[in-house]
Order: structure tokens, then sequence, then C-alpha cells
């Protein structure tokens, strides 16, 4: 059964998105953006849209969709290298990882009700959304200090990049959350411990984004953000 809301969420979503690849594929070339900046700038773009998705529909199968589909769109995007905005020659295949670990984790948690798991899933995505794309992008203009894990080069500091950016915004979501009783599973939990909870989490994902290789860390980061939520509240 579809709704009204079901279907101006669909229409949105896909208008969203498109218009997010277009335009920033524009003014990337307009302004000469360096690639990674636009592709950081569709990351979180797309992540934010989740808020819109949890907002827009009634039932959550169709809320699903959007992400679902760009599963596949975004390899055919990655193959043919459709907006070179978001996928460069020597790109990993990272948004297809991003849009897959968002589809999951919403059939798996999803279900527009109180008790649902949304307090795990937003938390997680926006871990991923916020947290690697400043680790990236301050990494690359600030990454003074270089050292390699696994044959990976990384920078310690888009590593505290991807430290603070993630507990700022697992912290923040799950206050949202709290504050306007979106979920009801931690409602009693105290400001300050949920503090420390996010701390724990970041200092983990901070080391999963560290060692993730060609771009799995939109998969791992997400997956394990919501498991270590799920164990911690």
């Amino acid at each position: 059964m579809m709704s009204s809301s079901d279907v101006w969420g669909l229409v949105l979503s896909y208008v969203y998105a498109f218009g997010l690849l277009i335009i920033v594929e524009q003014v990337a070339q307009k302004l000469n953006w360096p690639q990674f900046v636009s592709r950081k700038i569709i990351h979180i773009g797309a992540g934010m849209w989740t808020w819109a998705i949890v907002l827009l529909f009634d039932h959550w199968y169709w809320g699903v969709v959007p992400f679902a589909t760009f599963i596949v769109l975004n390899y055919i995007f990655y193959r043919q290298r459709t907006f070179s905005a978001m996928d460069g020659e020597k790109e990993s295949p990272g948004t297809v990882f991003f849009a897959f670990s968002i589809t999951l984790l919403f059939l798996l948690g999803w279900r527009n009700q109180p008790d649902d798991q949304l307090h795990l899933i937003l938390p997680a995505i926006m871990a991923m959304t916020w947290g690697d794309a400043m680790a990236s992008l301050l990494g690359k203009y600030f990454g003074k200090h270089r050292f390699q894990l696994r044959g990976l080069e990384r920078s310690l500091e888009g590593s505290a990049a991807m430290f603070i950016f993630s507990t700022l915004a697992i912290w923040g979501t799950l206050l949202f959350l709290q504050r306007f009783e979106i979920s009801s599973a931690f409602l009693q939990v105290k400001p300050l411990s949920l503090l420390g909870k996010s701390l724990i989490v970041s200092f983990i994902l901070t080391g999963v984004e560290a060692i993730s290789p060609f771009g799995t860390d939109n998969l791992f980061v997400p997956l394990i953000g919501a498991s270590l939520l799920f164990f911690l509240l």
C-alpha cells in the first residue's frame, strides 16, 4: 500500500539525488574544485537525506527504495564514470558501499514505530556522513603527520577529524532523537552518558576507517557503528 506521502517521498528523493549530482557536477567544473571535494559534498548530501527519508515516508518499505535503487545506479555511474564530480579514474566504489550500508540498516531497524532502531541507524550513518567527509577534507588540506596502516596512507590530522566529527555527529543525533522522542529506546539515558558512549563508538570507528581499504569504510563504519550502539544503549 502506498500513501500520497510515500509517492511524494519517492519523487522528492530522486529529484534531490539527481539534482545534487548535476548541481555539484556543474559547480565543480565552473569553480575548478578538486574532485575529492565535490565527491565529499555529494557524500554529505546523500547521508543527510536519510533524515528526509525518515520524515517523508509513511511506510518504511517505500522509504528503503531510493537508497536501494542507488546501489545499482551508483555502480553504473562508477563503472561508466558518469559524474566526474563523484567518480574519478582512481576512485573506489565507496558510493555503492554507502548506499548498500544505509539500505541494509533501514531494512534491519526501521519500521515507522516509536520502538524501532533509529537510535542505532541514524547516528551510525551520521558518523560516516560527517566523520569520513571531514577526515578526508581536513586530512588532504592539513595532514602533515602521515602514517601507514596495512599499506594505506593516513594522517593524524585526518584521523583526529574523523574522531571529533563522528563524536559530534553521533552525540548530536542521539540528543535530537531523545529531545523530540523520535525513538523511545533510550529516553532515560542522560546526555553526559550519551557523550561517553559516543566517544567510545567514535574511537573504534576512527580505527575502522583508518584500516578500511578501497572505500569499504563506507560499508564497515555505519554497520559497526550501529552494532556498537546496540550493545552500549
